[in-house]
């Protein structure tokens, strides 16, 4: 079998050769044992990188037959340098796994002799939490058992660290959109899949890409783009605020009717306007965002370009 290792890299200098090192080491014990091929490789991904990242791979790519590298035009994101190198990888399983080494690279024998028993998908899963802060593993968790509720299928604690068989990217293929959230679109695939676990560790060096205000965006990305239940939740909350207007209406009513108490104020006049003011903006901003989500499918603009490659099957491509 042939393996193809995907590494999506975004400014990832200082890490870089160490994660070269090990999964050199990896491939080579792997072919030692007669599991992969000796063709199988590692494919680094450039996302745009501002600094020595595709230098580094241009290096280890002419030394090594191992390394492979692909370097995108600008920066397009992680989701799309990951779609960019499971398309241009040829081998007969494909693995990725982030640069910064916090992703135990020993699970991927496991991926290995899952794939070979017959599986299309493996998935590499979080045993445990114990290296994130308390807010990081709290609002993950919590975002993780959200999008179960709002009836995405979601593999718990899985990020991208994942083996797909050769069938399984062909299908991807023929998701043509442009808001890609891939732990949302692999389980639909539907192929035989099993589960690996491993223990997740620091960062080897450098600091993490996903400061939270990019956290945050990814995980409205992957709720708007799997669940309508957002839009479901405006139908609900009108009917309820109206209710609630309805009965404040005829407690307004009977007070004027029946009681001397009816004094007209500033407060029952504001406060149902704030009220439903901010209901109404906060509809239109959820509205507006699935909107903005057709907006951007419907110009079918390419997700990245591959300015250039290192190793073998040079091309420059766009997807």
């Amino acid at each position: 079998m042939k393996l193809s290792i995907v590494v999506p890299c975004y400014n990832e200098e200082e890490v870089l050769p160490e994660t070269i090192k090990r999964l050199l080491e990896l491939i080579g014990c792997l072919a030692a044992q007669g599991k992969i091929s000796p063709d199988s490789h590692a494919i680094f991904v450039d996302d745009g990188s501002r600094d020595r990242t595709w230098e580094l791979i241009e290096t280890h790519a002419a030394s090594q037959p191992h390394v492979r590298g692909v370097k995108l035009s600008r920066n397009r994101g992680h989701q799309n340098a990951l779609l960019a190198g499971l398309f241009h990888a040829d081998g007969d399983a494909v693995i990725s796994v982030d640069a910064d080494l916090q992703d135990d690279l020993e699970a991927i024998t496991e991926m290995v002799d899952a794939h070979l028993a017959g599986m299309d998908v493996v998935y590499g899963v979080r045993r445990q939490r114990a290296t994130d802060t308390f807010f990081k593993r709290l609002t993950a968790e919590s975002y993780y058992r959200l999008l179960a509720r709002l009836g995405v299928e979601i593999v718990f604690n899985h990020a991208d660290y994942r083996l797909l068989s050769r069938r399984a990217i062909d299908a991807l293929r023929g998701y043509g959109e442009s808001n890609y959230f891939l732990r949302g679109i692999i389980p639909q695939l539907g192929f035989p899949s099993a589960t690996v676990y491993y223990d997740r560790a620091e960062r080897f060096a450098g600091e993490s890409k996903y400061p939270l205000r990019k956290m945050l965006a990814f995980a409205w990305q992957g709720i708007t783009s799997f669940s309508a239940a957002p839009l479901r939740l405006i139908t609900g909350l009108g009917l309820l605020i109206s209710a609630g207007s309805f009965g404040i209406s005829l407690w307004a009513l009977w007070i004027k009717l029946f009681s001397n108490q009816a004094v007209p104020g500033w407060t029952s006049t504001v406060v149902p306007i704030y009220l439903l003011g901010g209901v109404q903006l906060l509809c239109i901003g959820i509205i507006g965002e699935y909107l903005a989500k057709i907006y951007l499918e419907t110009k079918q603009r390419p997700r990245y370009f591959i300015e250039k490659t290192t190793g073998p099957n040079e091309h420059i491509d766009a997807v």
